[in-house]
C-alpha cells in the first residue's frame, strides 16, 4: 500500500531531522562535552612552513601554565594559501565554541569577521589602528587583540636595502598579492619610499600560483636589477619555487623572512616572527587565564631581523656592501 502524502512527508521530514542530528552530534559533544579549555588556531598558510612558529606558540602558552594535551587543547585550521576558504573555516572553529581564537599568518581579518564576542589574539601585517581594526593600540576596545608584524610597513626599509646593492639606475621590482590583508599599504608605502630615494619601480601583482612565473617574466622584461618580494600566504607556501626563479634568472631579492634566507635567498629583514607568535601564546594564556582582550594592548614588536646569505650573492655575482653586512644580525657564508 502507497502511504498517504502527508505521512510521506513527515517521514521525509523525520529522516531529515535524523540526519542532520547525526551530522551536527559530534560537533555538539566537542562543544558542550569538552574537560580542558579550546584554542581555535586559524592561519592562512601551509602548516609544514609553520611548525617552529607553532612550537613558539606554545612556549608562548606554556609560560602561562597551559600545555596542548594537559590543559588545554588546540583545534587548528590551515587555509594553504587558499583565502577564499578562511571564513569557513573561522566559522567551523566558532561552532566548537572555542574559549579563544587565534589568527594569524594572514587569518586576523576572517578570525574578527567571524564573531564579536569569543575572545580573539591575532597578528597584524600592518597598523590596525589605520585599518579601523581596534579603537587604539593601548586600549583595542571589543573583543580583538594581539601584536602587530608590521610586514607592510617595512616594505619600505626593504626597498632602501636593495636601493644599496644595485647600480644607480636600476629598476628595483616590486612584487604582491594584492588579495593579501595590508598589501594596499605596502604597496603604497613602497610607491612613496621609490620617489624619496629617486629609483624607479616596476610593480606587479601575483594572486594565485600561475602569476607568479607571469609575473616575473614581466620584471624581467623590463630588466629589474632586483626585487622585493612582498610577504603573503601565497609566497610564503611557494617559497622554494621563488627562490628557484630568482635563482634561475638570477635576479638578487629581498624578502620579509629569515626562512627565505635560510633555504637559499640572498636577504631578509623584518620582525622577529618567532617572538611574535610567543607573545600571541602568552597573550592566549593570558585571556585563558580571565583577562580581556580589551585590557591588553596590541604589542608592537621590537626585535626585527636581517639576514644574509653569501653563497647566494655569490651565486648571483654580488659583492655585499660591507656597511650592510656589519648591520646584519646573521651571515650565512
Amino acid at each position: 500500500m502507497v502511504p498517504a502524502l502527508g505521512e510521506a512527508m513527515r517521514r521525509r521530514d523525520l529522516i531529515k531531522a535524523v540526519a542532520g542530528s547525526a551530522i551536527a552530534w559530534p560537533l555538539a559533544v566537542r562543544a558542550q562535552q569538552r574537560t580542558m579549555p579550546l584554542v581555535g588556531f586559524l592561519n592562512a598558510q601551509a602548516a609544514a612552513g609553520y611548525t617552529h612558529l607553532v612550537a613558539a606558540f606554545k612556549q608562548g602558552l606554556n609560560e602561562n601554565g597551559f600545555v596542548e594535551g594537559q590543559n588545554v587543547t588546540i583545534e587548528y585550521k590551515w587555509a594553504d594559501s587558499h583565502l577564499d576558504q578562511l571564513p569557513e573555516f573561522a566559522a567551523e572553529l566558532i561552532r566548537l565554541r572555542p574559549d579563544v581564537l587565534v589568527g594569524t599568518g594572514g587569518a586576523n581579518a576572517a578570525a574578527m569577521a567571524a564573531t564579536k564576542t569569543i575572545p580573539i589574539v591575532v597578528s597584524f601585517g600592518g597598523d590596525p589602528v589605520k585599518l579601523g581594526y581596534v579603537a587604539s593600540l593601548n586600549h583595542p576596545v571589543g573583543n580583538v587583540t594581539g601584536v602587530t608584524i608590521f610586514s607592510a610597513d617595512l616594505e619600505a626599509k626593504r626597498l632602501a636595502l636593495m636601493n644599496e646593492i644595485l647600480p644607480r639606475g636600476a629598476t628595483i621590482g616590486y612584487l604582491y598579492d594584492p588579495n593579501f590583508d595590508f598589501s594596499d599599504v605596502g604597496r603604497r608605502n613602497v610607491e612613496t619610499a621609490a620617489r624619496t630615494i629617486g629609483r624607479e619601480v616596476r610593480i606587479v601583482e601575483a594572486r594565485k600560483d600561475a602569476d607568479l612565473e607571469k609575473g616575473f617574466a614581466r620584471l624581467t622584461e623590463t630588466h629589474v636589477g632586483g626585487v622585493v618580494i612582498a610577504a603573503s600566504a601565497l609566497t610564503n607556501n611557494l617559497r622554494d619555487y621563488l627562490l628557484a626563479l630568482t635563482t634561475r634568472l638570477k635576479l638578487p631579492a629581498v624578502h620579509e623572512s629569515r626562512e627565505f634566507v635560510l633555504a637559499g635567498g640572498l636577504m631578509s629583514y623584518g620582525t622577529n616572527v618567532p617572538e611574535v607568535y610567543r607573545q600571541i601564546g602568552i597573550y592566549t594564556g593570558r585571556v585563558l587565564k580571565g583577562e580581556k582582550p580589551a585590557d591588553l594592548p596590541v604589542l608592537e614588536p621590537t626585535k626585527f631581523d636581517m639576514a644574509i646569505n653569501l653563497r647566494a650573492a655569490k651565486a648571483l655575482g654580488f659583492d655585499m656592501p660591507t656597511s650592510i653586512l656589519l648591520r646584519a644580525n646573521e651571515v650565512i657564508e
